[in-house]
């Protein structure tokens, strides 16, 4: 048995369906557990719905729909965007389950409780956000940069706050040692920048009157529910067993990796593990945090009216070139075509563009160019035992694997279909010459195969299977093109 690799999505707020930017973040942590499943180890990947927001209970209100019903209902379609995606995880915790979430964010607090105390508090809310800002930290318009255009509360009440600032030194020392490691680069010097200022306590509970009775009730007080950031957080415990099986929490924490867009950076690398550290609890060993997406150049808005919807597109695709075509052919787009640490732009232009040129022209032509040629000459393949690619094979590929650069490895192999493609012209097998070369040409394309398996499982087994030998007949084929 190997070791366990225990990894996590980001908790999507439920308050609207998904976007593509869920999509990105699914398929990425996708990548990563099946890379490391092939490198042997016990992977567990859990993600679930943020259903404690504020946020959720005014869109519920808004649509006039109950509370719990709406985020039962938003939920799912998130969950299912991940199953569509080929990208399911092994947990999916919601944060209204009352039997194991709420004991467990209930726990937390109460080992954190020598560092929670009462005031009275104003202060400006961004419910985007969920969470209160100092003046110094908004834009020239008075507002939150992750939610431009949008007013912030002015909130005044009697809250629990939690002492943050007791950590400052120890959340310093463990960043700059790299005990807990933050990837990349630039975003760590943003956690040291912040945390090189002075660190305020912050509010970690709400009057039942302003969240609207909804949220888990802080142990003690009927009056006060836990500010969302504090349960959100938990679900990475309270979904593996924390405060309700010890023995499964106990197998699978720490988290190895947390996968996390840059928005909730100081969330992850601030709060939550100064929150562990009061608890006595082992902390996340590593956060990789990707960049956003626009739109055709403009962020994306629902008053703006571009936001893409991915189960939307994955539909009317897969009744061109089917889903299996659909689904891989959107990972590969969102994989090879952006960097994780540069913000990137969706277009379905761009995204047709790419499926042709790379999947159907490219790789899938070039399975069916070989398996083509297998069978004309009647060439006997060897079977060759699935494994991943080492790295004399496949260059810096798992460097870049290894280093979230998922757009850099996939170049590997792409450069890889690019030579092979040059060699048959240059060997011209069709002609009659050069037909020894064959199965080499074979050997290569299941090597790439190999080296796909994280990113387009479904085309790499097809590969395989098409390759599996002794003799090979082509079959259907992986990407029709796109009109």
């Amino acid at each position: 048995m190997g070791k366990k690799f225990y990894i996590t999505s980001a908790i999507p707020y439920v308050n609207a369906k998904p976007h593509i930017g869920h999509a990105l973040e699914f398929v990425q942590t996708d990548v990563i557990a099946r890379y490391y499943k092939l490198l042997r180890n016990n992977i567990t990947k859990l993600c679930g719905g943020d259903e404690n927001a504020l946020k959720n209970v005014q869109a519920a209100e808004k649509e006039g729909t109950p509370v719990q019903e709406f985020v039962d209902r938003n939920n799912s379609l998130f969950e299912r965007l991940a199953i569509k995606l080929n990208a399911k995880y092994d947990i999916w915790q919601k944060g209204s389950d009352q039997k194991n979430h709420y004991r467990s964010s209930q726990k937390l607090w109460e080992l954190c409780k020598k560092d929670i105390y009462q005031k009275q508090y104003k202060g400006l809310y961004c419910v985007g956000c969920e969470t209160f800002y100092a003046t110094g930290e908004l834009n020239d318009k008075g507002e939150c940069f992750e939610h431009p255009g949008k007013k912030l509360e002015k909130v005044e009440e009697s809250n629990y706050f939690f002492a943050l600032s007791k950590y400052q030194k120890r959340l310093v020392d463990l960043i700059q040692s790299n005990k807990l490691e933050i990837i990349p680069d630039k975003r760590r010097n943003e956690v040291l920048s912040f945390l090189s200022g002075k660190l305020e306590d912050i509010s970690i509970s709400r009057t039942n009157e302003r969240a609207r009775n909804w949220g888990v009730p802080v142990p003690g007080d009927s009056t006060q529910r836990m500010y969302v950031w504090f349960d959100a957080l938990n679900i990475y415990q309270s979904g593996i067993g924390f405060g309700w099986d010890d023995q499964k929490y106990k197998k699978l924490w720490p988290a190895d990796l947390h996968v996390i867009g840059k928005g909730i950076l100081r969330f992850h690398s601030i709060y939550w593990p100064a929150f562990l550290l009061s608890a006595g609890l082992e902390l996340p060993k590593k956060i990789f945090i990707h960049e956003y997406f626009t739109v055709n150049g403009q962020k994306m808005s629902k008053t703006l009216g571009n936001v893409v919807d991915p189960e939307e597109l994955i539909e009317r695709y897969s009744k061109l070139v089917g889903n299996n075509a659909t689904v891989d052919g959107l990972r590969y787009y969102l994989l090879a075509k952006f960097s994780p640490f540069s913000d990137g732009d969706f277009s379905e232009n761009k995204f047709k563009e790419v499926y042709n040129s790379d999947l159907a022209n490219g790789l899938g032509n070039l399975v069916a160019r070989v398996a083509k040629l297998c069978e004309i000459n009647n060439v006997i393949i060897n079977p060759i035992k699935s494994r991943l690619p080492t790295s004399s094979e496949l260059g810096g590929y798992h460097i870049h694997l290894e280093n979230f650069e998922f757009n850099l490895a996939l170049e590997e192999l792409w450069r890889d279909i690019t030579e092979i493609d040059r060699d048959i012209n240059v060997d011209q097998p069709w002609e009659g010459k050069n037909l020894d070369k064959i199965p080499g040409y074979v050997r290569q394309i299941k090597h790439i195969a190999f080296g796909l398996q994280p990113f387009l499982p479904k085309t790499s087994e097809k590969i395989l299977k098409i390759f599996s030998g002794p003799k090979v007949k082509s079959g259907e084929i992986l990407f029709p093109r796109l009109k």
